[in-house]
């Protein structure tokens, strides 16, 4: 029962890290055409973006010079990183859990 509950809570966890992973991507290409900032779908995006992004480009010297903004990069590799160590633990416990 436990490890089917950690199977859960691993397929949650995967779903909403690959949304924000797919919401920061949208962010940054619409970031490349300008769009309306008062637009209720830019303002909504940067609204859930902004908080992880923020911090990325306050703490690394990410801006080019050349108005390339990277920080999008990072929190995506942190995504990554993320999925990989949190999900796969939680899956790995639940594989052990089943076989006891």
């Amino acid at each position: 029962m436990l490890s089917n509950l950690l199977i859960v809570l691993a397929n949650i966890i995967d779903a909403v890290l690959t949304i924000y992973y797919w919401l920061i991507i949208v962010n940054a290409l619409l970031s490349w055409v300008n769009p309306d900032p008062y637009n209720p779908a830019v303002r909504f995006l940067n609204r859930v973006t902004e908080p992880v992004l923020a911090p990325v480009r306050r703490v690394l010297p990410l801006g080019t010079g050349y108005g390339i903004d990277l920080s999008p990069l990072i929190a995506i590799f942190a995504i990554y990183a993320i999925k990989a160590l949190i999900v796969g633990a939680l899956l790995k416990l639940a594989a052990r859990l089943a076989l006891s």
